[in-house]
């Protein structure tokens, strides 16, 4: 969800008509592009001066995280302005802006353009902050992806520069204050820089954007100079500038800006940036066209119910403030606005065609076929699983499915198998999908020895597992797993819980000695059911408690509870693990 401000008046004139003094009736328009005021509905009368806080419902749609995106959409709704609208570029660029190649592992993707003669008070200056804080924090993701800089064009002296500096040889003043600092100085001492510091600190060498004068105009992510970088009423020319890690990011950013500020009056030129990488080319920006998606006529009737003539459906799109490039009798080809890049699937454009007719229009009706929800059968197989292991003195534990190869292979003595790694993982703690349960249990135990022993904890839960057989190549495994820490546990003691498991569960079991190095030689074994190998059990080797910081010995068993439950006569729901192999695969 996303807060945005707006005046009463502002929004109106944006919008060309009177809008409702009540706040229900007001609510009742806001609706339609999935707004709201904030807070409960008060009765005394909205003023001209009003400053409305909106509550927008869908944060994936920047396009009205403004007061001229959402006047834009209503426009559309309400038949003022219907269509497609249509933004034109300047052919001939403005200004043109060289790219530092040593960048490329920084803050490599830059994205400009020049808004000449747009409407500027103090209130539309509060609305275009507005929009790139929120542009910032939430697109950006808290400016990491892509943060957006406002100047005045006239004090530049371009062609402008996109480098990479050293962080004690630039100094410069930052926005809103009067001390000149050097880039490392920002980091420490300006409220920014403490707040962002760490997107950039790492580098040994962080971002500037320079003029051909060597006049900065700003330190991205961070903070604007407060000689260019200061926009005022009296600002006539804007330069607006985005810097990020991510280039669609970065480039759908200005297009919400450009869009914003072309509809307050100002005249767009482009920017042509000069990259280095990965070779030499160059990039014109924005790029303000439409694009086309293929709608399924038969997908609107089965996803919203409604049977909508060639001329209604037409109707609609045009009110959502789309086009139709052409049409058959099965598929429409949709032009899509250049600020809807949210807009990924034609049920986007099916969700905006009912919210154009109207929600409240479309007749309820009773799902055609009743059915009554129910446990599957293998959860229920695994509740009665948790009430025997609860029954035998276990506590229940819940650990992530992601783990890391560390805790997963290291630390358990074990050579690495075939598990299914996270290609860009977010933390080093979470790398990959655990391929068995015993690690999480060491994990937890290794977390609680200032708890008082005897530690009995039990898990069942999911792990994955690699199978080329399917479609994506992996499937989950539901296993148990238990543990019991303290000074005198041992295989006997272990063994003993798993006979009145197995015979709960109406099974006779074997178990034939085997070598594991998580376990210790001599004192461990697999767990056989007919002939299926359903599991392991034994003393945890002490070199596996060492590395997890445990004094005390462990006993443990781990079973594969999809192949129990086949062989319990439902039906397999999955085999039993392949042998581990060496292999690893992203």
């Amino acid at each position: 969800m996303v807060t945005i401000t707006a005046r009463m008046d502002d929004l109106e004139q944006l919008y060309g008509r009177k809008m409702p003094r009540n706040r229900e009736h007001l609510n009742e328009l806001l609706y339609s592009v999935k707004c709201e005021l904030s807070g409960s509905i008060q009765t005394d009368p909205i003023l001209d001066e009003t400053e409305l806080q909106l509550e927008n419902k869908d944060s994936n749609r920047p396009d009205v995280w403004s007061p001229e995106g959402i006047a834009r959409a209503l426009r559309g709704i309400q038949r003022i302005e219907t269509g497609l609208k249509k933004y034109s570029v300047s052919k001939k660029p403005a200004v043109e802006i060289s790219v530092d190649k040593e960048l490329r592992d920084i803050r490599p993707y830059i994205a400009c353009a020049v808004a000449l003669h747009p409407k500027i008070d103090d209130t539309i200056i509060r609305s275009l902050v507005h929009l790139q804080e929120k542009l910032d924090q939430s697109y950006g993701r808290r400016r990491r992806r892509s943060s957006i800089g406002f100047y005045d064009f006239d004090l530049i002296e371009p062609p402008l520069r996109y480098g990479a500096a050293n962080p004690d040889e630039i100094k410069f003043v930052p926005l809103d204050t009067s001390t000149t600092l050097s880039l490392r100085e920002i980091l420490t001492q300006h409220p920014k820089g403490i707040e962002y510091g760490t997107i950039v600190s790492g580098f040994h060498k962080y971002p500037i954007l320079l003029d051909s004068k060597d006049q900065v105009l700003s330190f991205p992510p961070i903070i604007n100079s407060n000689d260019l970088g200061k926009v005022t009423p009296e600002t006539r020319n804007l330069l607006v500038e985005i810097t990020g890690t991510s280039e669609e990011t970065v480039k759908n950013a200005l297009i919400s800006l450009t869009v914003a500020l072309s509809d307050r009056g100002a005249e767009i030129h482009p920017a042509r940036i000069h990259y280095p990488y990965p070779e030499t080319h160059v990039v014109t920006t924005p790029e303000l066209k439409e694009r086309q998606i293929n709608l399924p006529i038969d997908s609107i009737k089965t996803l919203t119910g409604l049977d909508l003539s060639r001329a209604a459906l037409t109707s609609l799109l045009r009110r959502a403030r789309y086009d139709v490039a052409s049409a058959t009798s099965k598929s429409v080809k949709v032009l899509v606005p250049c600020y809807r890049f949210d807009i990924l699937h034609p049920v986007d454009i099916i969700e905006d065609i009912a919210i154009a007719y109207g929600l409240n229009n479309v007749k309820p009706r009773w799902p055609e076929d009743a059915t009554i929800g129910s446990l599957s059968q293998i959860e229920e197989f695994s509740d009665t699983v948790r009430e025997l292991m609860l029954g035998l003195g276990f506590q229940e534990i819940l650990t992530f499915a992601m783990t890391n190869l560390e805790k997963l292979f290291t630390k358990m003595n074990h050579e690495p198998t075939q598990i299914v790694e996270i290609a860009n993982p977010k933390i080093t703690t979470m790398t990959c999908l655990r391929s068995w349960l015993l690690p999480s249990l060491m994990d937890f135990l290794s977390s609680n020895t200032h708890v008082e022993y005897p530690q009995r904890v039990y898990e069942v839960g999911y792990c994955t597992l690699w199978d080329m057989s399917l479609p994506n190549r992996t499937r989950d495994n539901l296993r148990l797993a238990c543990a019991s820490a303290h000074a005198r546990a041992n295989f006997t003691e272990i063994k003993s819980n798993l006979e009145p498991l197995m015979i709960n569960l109406g099974l006779e079991f074997t178990i034939k000695p085997t070598e594991n190095p998580s376990f210790l030689s001599g004192r461990a074994g697999t767990i056989c059911v007919g002939d299926h190998e359903v599991g392991i059990i034994g003393e945890v080797h002490p070199q596996v408690l060492e590395n997890w910081n445990l004094e005390d010995p462990v006993a443990a068993m781990e079973l594969d509870l999809d192949t129990i439950f086949g062989v319990r006569g439902y039906g397999f729901a999955g085999e039993a693990p392949k042998p581990p192999t060496s292999e690893r695969a992203n």
